[in-house]
């Protein structure tokens, strides 16, 4: 596997945030502008990330894509996300990911399992999903 940033030092929670969002971005291999301004917005605005260098979201970004590069590429995501972010987080990471897929007002297949598998990996609860999901469908709709 190719040595990425996330070999040499440990992701922290909003490094975790941010690679999911990006995941969720590139899934379907087209990384749209609504989305990239999405993922920027809630860097800069929401207090999880208040103390985050936004230097780190280029370097999450190359990290994701050469995870993504990989066969086993999506595990070993979900491997260092598992490790570096606390449960605490996991809804907070599937919202993030739902407000980014949501975010050009299309979801792609790709998004789609893609979100599937971000549920089953941080066990996030049917309901509360369903929630997640459909707040973020709210905040998106178009007129």
């Amino acid at each position: 596997m190719t040595q990425t940033v996330a070999d040499a030092h440990p992701l922290s929670p909003q490094d975790c945030l941010v690679a999911l969002m990006i995941a969720v971005s590139a899934s379907d291999e087209e990384v749209r502008t609504a989305e990239l301004v999405k993922i920027q917005n809630s860097v800069n605005h929401l207090p999880i990330f208040a103390d985050y260098d936004i230097d780190r979201m280029n370097v999450m970004g190359k990290t994701v894509l050469d995870l993504f590069s990989e066969e086993d590429g999506l595990d070993a995501l979900f491997g260092l996300i598992r490790e570096n972010l606390p449960e605490k987080l996991f809804e907070t990471a599937y919202a993030l990911a739902c407000d980014v897929a949501a975010a050009d007002g299309t979801l792609q297949e790709t998004e789609l399992r893609l979100l599937e598998e971000i549920r089953y990996e941080l066990d996030i609860d049917r309901l509360h999903a369903a929630a997640i999901e459909r707040g973020a469908r709210a905040r998106h709709v178009r007129l």
